[in-house]
């Protein structure tokens, strides 16, 4: 008997498997392809997180001209794991830091952030520095961070080997069960079914059925009983006409009614074979439905990934609104604490100013009655000494005040300029420090508690004046609501000194202190123990942005509870 080329089990088991095959190779390069478009999107919304993150230093260094600045902060961003390269340009479009794997970029200065690819597999993040000044706003420059392909297959790496190796061992197995499925019900029964029939013996019969070694009661199992009955029905026909051999006309009838009865059988067999063919296209059939099945899902899947994109931005542009917010209220904090020094120094000032303006009303009364004395050619000695006496009296009583009143707006007018302004000049920190304390007596003045200051005598520092009055406008306000609410009689003590180039300031007082919970987030935004009670939480957040980006210096805290609380304050003479 010739082998069959091609067996029907190998070409379905063929088909199948080439149709899976197809199905995975297609789910695996998308998945990929998705992880990868993840992964861009990731890095592309951290190039746009680092806008905000170190902007505003860069702004200020470059607005500054301090162009060692602006690059030591390149060379910080190119430490950043996802950057390969960093472009940074002043308004004018001359380059102050160029580096790592970069692009030319159009002479037009860039006014809006926008994120583009580049040639070489690299894109990058190009946005404008943006400084405030006054109220109006500058275009000092702008820059470009950059990121590579090779950055995003750095991260996507794992996922990707384990989506290649979770189909590798989906497809092995289902290869291995497929064949092991397709040998055990329908390779195996149908060469034992070949080769039984491939012996059938025409002289006997009887001897050619078929005994297949199948459990379960399938087609195959049909086909070898239906076999078996056409055996029987054979060797029945064969003993009648041997019987019949000497009744020809009956042997010729018998003979037709076998046709026809072998007809029936054939015709059985055929709607046997018919309903097996109907069953393989159902199964067909069950297979379309189930790549449908399997493409309807990951369209689902597609879908919830954009909405999942969808609300990352609606996150981002939520999170930049919630930074505008923080800007305004910092600023509004500035404008709250100037506004209460405004009202105590205007308070202050109307003292003296009243007991000045009583003093003149006094002594143009006296003139007044001297001049009637002189006109009526009563004058006498007495009264001219009397009037003498009470005049220099009243001067210097006006003199006094006047002066006091000249030293309070003197102080006010400075302090409150420089808190106002960013402008770098030199200060006598003595006089200065002295100055900030002036403007906040209106403050201890309802008080016994006092403040001590110890400063070497021509101690200048070249700095933003306005940072040093709002550090110790918010250390001295924050001791005096929170530490010393409780107390009668505190102290306050300030001792400044020179370590070679540093300047060192030693702040202490004598209140309350804070729990060692409450001191770690003491310099956090928005946290206050006076909370709905007037506190913002941002007067220690101010003071440590101060400190650590205007003068470039470092504060450290350290309280105990019920032992008050302590700074100190390091930043460069020449900040």
């Amino acid at each position: 008997m010739a082998k069959v080329k091609t067996g029907l089990s190998k070409k379905l088991l063929t088909r199948v498997l080439s149709v899976y095959f197809i199905l995975t190779l297609i789910v695996t390069v998308g998945q990929i392809l998705t992880e990868y478009l993840n992964a861009k999107n990731h890095i592309e919304s951290e190039l746009q997180t680092l806008k905000n993150t170190f902007s505003v230093s860069l702004t200020r260094a470059i607005w500054e001209l301090n162009n060692p600045q602006a690059e030591s902060i390149a060379e910080g961003l190119m430490e950043l794991p996802i950057i390969e390269g960093v472009q940074i340009r002043d308004e004018n479009g001359v380059y102050i830091a160029d580096m790592g794997v970069t692009s030319d970029q159009p002479a037009q200065m860039y006014t809006t952030g926008v994120m583009q690819d580049h040639p070489g597999g690299t894109f990058g993040y190009s946005f404008p520095l943006i400084f405030e000044f006054s109220g109006r706003t500058s275009h000092v420059g702008d820059v470009t961070l950059y990121s590579s392909a090779g950055i995003i297959f750095g991260r996507i790496e794992v996922g990707v080997f384990f989506l290649i190796g979770n189909a590798i061992i989906k497809t092995a197995f289902l290869v291995f069960l497929f064949l092991n499925a397709f040998r055990q019900m329908l390779t195996d029964p149908l060469e034992e079914l070949t080769q039984q029939i491939s012996e059938f013996d025409v002289d006997r019969p009887e001897s050619s059925k078929l005994h297949l070694h199948i459990d379960d009661d399938n087609e195959l199992k049909l086909l070898q009983v239906s076999y078996n009955e056409l055996i029987d029905d054979l060797v029945d026909y064969k003993q009648k006409l041997r019987t019949a051999r000497n009744e020809l006309t009956d042997a010729n009838r018998k003979l037709d009614d076998q046709n026809i009865l072998l007809e029936q059988e054939v015709a059985k067999k055929t709607a046997s074979l018919s309903k097996i063919m109907l069953d393989l296209e159902q199964q067909k059939d069950e297979l379309i439905v189930n790549q449908r099945e399997l493409r309807q899902e990951n369209e689902n899947r597609q879908y919830i990934e954009d909405e999942l994109r969808k609300r990352n931005k609606e996150l981002a542009e939520s999170m930049e609104t919630l930074k505008m917010a923080k800007d305004q209220l910092v600023e509004s904090e500035r404008m709250a604490s100037l506004g209460g020094l405004v009202a105590g120094i205007a308070h202050d000032v109307n003292t003296p100013l009243g007991v000045g303006v009583t003093a003149a009303s006094f002594l143009q009364e006296r003139l007044s009655n001297l001049q009637t004395a002189y006109d009526e050619k009563s004058l006498t000695g007495k009264t001219m000494t009397s009037f003498l006496s009470e005049a220099h009296q009243t001067s210097d009583l006006l003199l006094g005040n006047l002066n006091r009143a000249s030293e309070l707006i003197s102080s006010f007018k400075q302090v409150a300029v420089d808190q106002t302004s960013e402008a770098i000049r030199d200060v006598d920190l003595k006089l200065y420090v002295q100055e900030v304390i002036q403007s906040l007596a209106p403050s201890f003045k309802k008080t016994n508690h006092k403040i001590n200051v110890e400063c070497p005598d021509n101690l200048v520092v070249k700095c933003a004046p306005g940072a040093i009055a709002q550090i110790f406008t918010n250390m001295i306000m924050n001791s005096l609501i929170h530490g010393l609410d409780e107390k009668e009689n505190g102290h306050i003590t300030v001792n400044i000194s020179l370590d070679n180039d540093d300047v060192v300031v030693e702040y202490a007082d004598d209140g309350k202190g804070l729990t060692p919970e409450n001191l770690e987030r003491h310099f956090d935004a928005f946290f206050t123990t006076k909370r709905g009670k007037g506190g913002s939480g941002l007067g220690t957040h101010i003071m440590y942005n101060l400190v650590t980006q205007t003068l470039d210096g470092k504060i450290t805290a350290s309280s105990e509870e019920g032992k008050g609380l302590s700074y100190e304050i390091r930043f460069p003479i020449n900040s």
